[in-house]
């Protein structure tokens, strides 16, 4: 990283800065905006929904058990009590833990599905900064430019390139 900050350093302050076209794209509106990204997403949001139903599923089980050792409260010993909110707890913790595990499922299936798309937008990306003859691409996200004189959006380019490639 230190490498890269000194390159880029030398890079800017070179004579020739004005001259220096920088390029920007945003993966994220790419991945989101290309067919194949689309698909993607709906696949992923039909995951996460299945899995989203079935944690209301067993939230609202539990809404039911305290619910009803609330009303029952007066009449339960102190060890039924004792015994009912142990269970209610094991039940929140066991729903807590499960979220936990969707939450990861989810993390590692966009990482998979979105893996082949990241491996063919790197050529496209290079082709189009080659084009639009920019000497560096940044990715908005990762590396944000705050300032660059001579700066192109390359997104919606990259987009159409990768459909034009791409497309089905």
């Amino acid at each position: 990283m230190k490498t890269f900050v000194l390159f880029l350093t030398v890079f800017f302050s070179l004579s020739g800065f004005a001259q220096v076209k920088v390029g920007l794209v945003n993966i994220q509106k790419i991945i989101l905006t290309i067919k194949e990204g689309q698909s993607v997403n709906k696949t992923l949001e039909k995951s996460y929904k299945s899995k989203q139903d079935l944690l209301k599923k067993e939230e609202n089980e539990i809404r039911k058990l305290q619910e009803k050792f609330r009303k029952q409260d007066a009449v339960l010993s102190d060890a039924a009590k004792a015994k009912k909110g142990a269970e209610i707890q094991r039940k929140v913790e066991a729903v807590r833990a499960k979220m936990r595990k969707f939450q990861t499922e989810i993390q590692k299936q966009e990482a998979e599905l979105k893996k082949p798309i990241l491996e063919k937008l790197k050529p496209i990306i290079d082709s189009v900064s080659a084009k639009e003859k920019v000497a560096l691409t940044f990715e908005i996200s990762q590396s944000p430019v705050v300032y660059a004189a001579n700066r192109v959006d390359l997104t919606d380019k990259v987009i159409k390139a990768y459909d034009k490639k791409y497309s089905k």
